[in-house]
């Protein structure tokens, strides 16, 4: 028998999901998540991450062919109560007519747990989630942090072999949700619980996982972690959800790589473009690796369109060319305006390449 306190192994072969009315939510998915991991399913509305998930807690059986195993356990025939996980979902679903207490032991209820042993555990979650002093208050007398940290008391009381989170943070502030992420985080830490969490917030994806699974049209684009997802994306959707992304048409000619408003150098055999023959190529990279320099240490040049100011860094639109635009994020403290020539500074190895179609 499996160890009930032990993190639990996640295994899903050829996972689909084909609604009633033939909506395909969900291509065949192989996916295994390792015990103790917190994995962050990411993705814009309607790409599949939530059914996904819903697969994983016995809410929505798979396709024919499709398989879900716990460990060594096949579960796909398995309802949600029968498989020991906690569930926190976006709207919370606590009960108006019970207390914060009654709320967070309202599973162990169910199961028969003692009265003592369960207002122990109550108790325990209740100083877990800085709620001591809220046990009896009602449901509507708390603030929507406040209920976030209840829904997850409630679903870890059961002490549950794996939590999943529905996109838990979306109806919050973004000041609550950016404090709450932590916590979320220092919990999921502590615990060592296998957790999955669904979000379509990036932010929140860097900051949770251990890796990252990027959804697309009902499938995974890619899994890894973070830096991975964000420093190494394999198609340009990866590339262009996780962050902010630059993109520029570039020219290869001899050990240069010509874009608009100048060039870089650039070791065409090693970047994978032949032997120094010309090719036109999508060059991508990322905001912050584009330095504002002097014009005497700049590899391209160009004129602001626009500065916005957000207190840490100032981010520039610039025109580099005809229909040709860039982001610069930068630290330096003077102000940019419209017009304004600036110099700048991008290194190869910050590149992305794809080819043009």
């Amino acid at each position: 028998m499996p160890d009930p306190a032990a993190p639990l192994a996640i295994r899903l072969q050829h996972c689909a999901k084909t609604f009633a009315d033939g909506t395909r939510a969900l291509s065949p998915v192989n996916l295994e998540v390792e015990p103790g991991e917190t994995l962050v399913f990411l993705g814009p509305s309607g790409c599949g991450k939530t059914t996904l998930l819903r697969l994983i807690a016995g809410l929505e059986a798979p396709d024919a062919g499709g398989s879900i195993w716990f460990d060594d356990v096949d579960v796909t025939a398995q309802p949600i109560e029968k498989r020991n996980i906690g569930m926190v979902f976006q709207n919370y679903a606590l009960f108006p007519n019970m207390t914060v207490a009654q709320n967070i032991g309202y599973g162990l209820r169910v199961r028969r747990i003692d009265a003592a042993e369960r207002d122990w555990r109550v108790a325990e979650l209740l100083g877990m989630m800085h709620l001591s002093e809220l046990g009896h208050r009602s449901i509507d007398q708390l603030s929507g942090g406040q209920k976030q940290r209840v829904a997850l008391a409630r679903a870890l009381a059961v002490r549950p072999r794996a939590l999943l989170l529905d996109e838990p943070l979306t109806a919050l502030d973004a000041k609550l949700r950016d404090s709450l992420r932590a916590e979320t985080d220092r919990l999921l830490s502590e615990l060592r619980i296998t957790a999955i969490y669904v979000t379509h917030d990036q932010a929140e994806a860097m900051a949770l996982g251990d890796r990252i699974a990027v959804m697309q049209k009902g499938e995974i684009a890619q899994i890894g972690t973070p830096h991975d997802i964000y420093y190494r994306p394999n198609t340009a959707h990866v590339a262009d959800f996780v962050g902010s992304m630059n993109r520029l048409t570039g020219t290869v000619s001899g050990d240069s790589l010509l874009l608009p408003g100048g060039g870089i150098r650039w070791d065409a055999a090693a970047a994978g473009t032949g032997n120094g023959a010309a090719g036109s190529f999508e060059i991508m990279f990322r905001p912050e690796d584009v330095r504002v320099v002097e014009n005497g240490a700049a590899n391209l040049r160009g004129r602001v369109a626009s500065a916005f100011f957000l207190g840490d860094r100032t981010r520039l639109l610039v025109e580099v060319g005809p229909n040709a635009s860039l982001i610069a994020d930068t630290t330096l403290r003077r102000k940019f305006s419209p017009g304004d020539e600036v110099g700048l500074s991008l290194d190869a190895e910050a590149l992305l390449k794809l080819p043009l179609h």
